[in-house]
């Protein structure tokens, strides 16, 4: 697996790289073949804290995973956990969309030694909704939104934009600047 490792407000040392390498790098066991693929890795440090964001592009699915912790080592050590029970969650999931693609050379390895959730296990996994919530979408722009959200104390708000008349979602970013989610 390649890896693009680049620092935000931070220089990434020799030392950075190779354990970053060293830790997500051990991911490459899940995989059959070799990866073509580039895994972008970011790290940063803002207000004393480090984050880390990896991305790694499989032919059609992208694993993703941030984790911020006060020690970079440690939160590189949380991410690549992440993005390993990740992988063994979806891996099912996977193999079936890699199957379907027969071009992709991202074959899963069938490894009976990593623990992976069966469908019927799936299925057992119990999702706890504990509030519902029902609201008449008002009309706005993004930026009234923003305020709206902001308002109310929200790290998101949902909305019908008076451009589109499509619903859209605002949220703050862990940055402190907005992202706006919009459907295709």
């Amino acid at each position: 697996m390649k890896f693009n490792i680049r620092g935000e407000n931070m220089e990434v040392t020799a030392a950075l790289r190779e354990y970053v390498v060293k830790k997500v790098g051990r991911l490459e066991k899940y995989f059959e073949t070799p990866q073509p693929a580039e895994a972008q890795v970011t790290l940063r440090v803002l207000r004393n804290e480090a984050t880390i964001e990896v991305t790694i592009p499989l032919g059609g699915v992208i694993i993703r995973a941030e984790e911020t912790h006060e020690d970079m080592y440690a939160a590189i050590d949380l991410v690549a956990e992440k993005l390993e029970r990740q992988i063994r969650k979806h891996k099912t999931k996977l193999m079936r969309k890699l199957r379907v693609d027969t071009n992709n050379k991202a074959l899963l390895r069938d490894n009976e030694s990593i623990a992976v959730l069966t469908e019927d296990e799936e299925d057992d996994v119990e999702i706890d909704i504990v509030r519902t919530k029902r609201f008449d979408l008002k009309p706005m722009d993004a930026y009234e939104a923003v305020l709206q959200m902001d308002m109310l104390g929200h790290n998101f708000f949902v909305f019908q934009n008076s451009e589109t008349n499509n619903v859209n979602v605002v949220y703050r970013r862990n940055d402190g600047r907005y992202g706006l989610i919009e459907p295709k």
